[in-house]
């Protein structure tokens, strides 16, 4: 069926509304979602798609999961916000949880991701200063090209992506952009001025690309060694997408400091987090970073939940069986269009050949199908389903992939 056969007067007046008073900073698909439960959605004209994009990971749990809605709805019928001004009750615990679970000490909360790289880059700057001793204004942070840590200006000022810089200059200093996957590279970059080296274990905007074995480990070794920091950016990969709690879990690689973020709100709430050691994160003194509604009472409710959920329902372990058993499915299509399938986990891309045209087109006739996905690097279909998903609505998906892909 045509995509614009999907858009009867209902969805079309919303979409005409959104298009016309909305600014056009993106390009979403013709659907209008009203619902969602687990891996499905409805749009408005009670049309059911399997989520397959899960809001870019941040729908690990599922749509609106009940024990994540009722902790949020138990909250707001307390107490929703208190600033950062006074102790909240929901506070000390989420830190304390968060923290255990990373085998850190320290946790600084935000909420979005794009606010939790930024805080992290303030961070290490100030360590590398008062702990490292670079000189005033010197420091330097080593990035990857194919990087996507998030659109605010100081992120894009060491972007690859040109679109992402494209009129927003000037740029931020202080960032070394090396190859991704070059452990080489990277030892190359280092010198007396480098505080940090900041990686995706896994770059999913970049098409889902997965990194050489051992180049992780590589990166541990070198930032040890040269008295750098690692930060891990598990903002998408982590709390369980990978098949892993974080995906540097895979080379048993512990990090000096995780960006967390999209699951840690479950679906419902924008959470973020810097965690990290006492040492790196007691540089900051009150009044150097904040955030009004960071660690706010509902997010930390909502964020506990969230985390008990992945732990309760093993979402960890599901996410690597189901995945593999995702991947091999689509691997056995066999279509003449798909350069490669890759990933880890619950997090998976399938690369189409230059020859068959950009991927945003095959987006639109799985939606039309039933599932809906979105197109990442122009060539990458990608699929990141809530953890939650069954090997039997695996199925149901791969069929209908299948039925676009040949």
């Amino acid at each position: 069926m045509p995509v614009e056969e999907l858009t009867p007067s209902r969805s079309a007046a919303l979409i005409e509304m959104a298009e016309t008073f909305g600014a056009h900073n993106y390009h979403p698909l013709p659907v209008v979602i009203e619902r969602g439960s687990g891996v499905w959605v409805w749009d408005v004209d009670g049309r059911r798609y399997l989520d397959c994009l899960s809001s870019y990971s941040a729908l690990n749990q599922g749509h609106c999961h009940p024990r994540i809605v009722l902790a949020a709805v138990k909250q707001m019928r307390k107490v929703t916000l208190t600033s950062r001004a006074f102790h909240n009750a929901e506070m000390g615990s989420f830190f304390c949880e968060l923290a255990g679970l990373c085998d850190m000490e320290a946790v600084l909360p935000m909420n979005s991701g794009a606010e939790a790289v930024e805080t992290a880059i303030k961070t290490v700057r100030k360590w590398g200063y008062t702990v490292k001793g670079v000189p005033a204004n010197q420091a330097e942070i080593i990035v990857f090209d194919g990087n996507f840590h998030g659109r605010t200006t100081t992120i894009i000022s060491f972007s690859t992506e040109a679109q992402y810089r494209a009129g927003f200059g000037p740029f931020t200093p202080g960032f070394k952009v090396v190859q991704y996957g070059d452990a080489a590279a990277v030892r190359a970059a280092i010198n007396r001025n480098t505080v940090a080296v900041l990686v995706e274990p896994i770059q999913g905007e970049a098409g889902v690309v997965v990194p050489p074995d051992g180049f992780l480990r590589e990166l541990r070794n070198l930032c040890s060694l040269e008295n750098v920091l690692l930060i891990a950016d598990e903002i998408q990969t982590g709390l369980g997408r990978t098949g892993r709690m974080f995906a540097c879990d895979y080379e048993r690689v512990r990090p000096d400091m995780y960006i967390l973020g999209k699951a840690l709100g479950g679906g419902l709430y924008p959470v973020s987090a810097v965690v990290s050691s006492r040492e790196i994160l007691d540089v900051f003194r009150p009044g150097d970073h904040g955030s009004t509604f960071g660690g706010n009472p509902l997010a930390c409710a909502i964020a506990r939940e969230a985390l008990r959920v992945i732990v309760d329902e093993n979402l960890v372990a599901r996410a690597a069986h189901t995945g593999d058993y995702f991947r091999e499915g689509l691997e056995a299509i066999g279509s003449p269009h798909v350069r490669e399938v890759r990933g880890k986990g619950l997090l998976i891309g399938v690369e189409l050949k230059k020859e068959s045209g950009p991927a945003r087109p095959f987006c639109e006739r799985l939606m039309a199908e039933g599932i809906l996905c979105k197109e990442t690097h122009e060539q990458v279909i990608r699929f990141a389903p809530p953890l939650v998903i069954t090997r039997e609505e695996v199925d149901w998906a791969v069929e209908r992939v299948a039925k676009v892909l040949h």
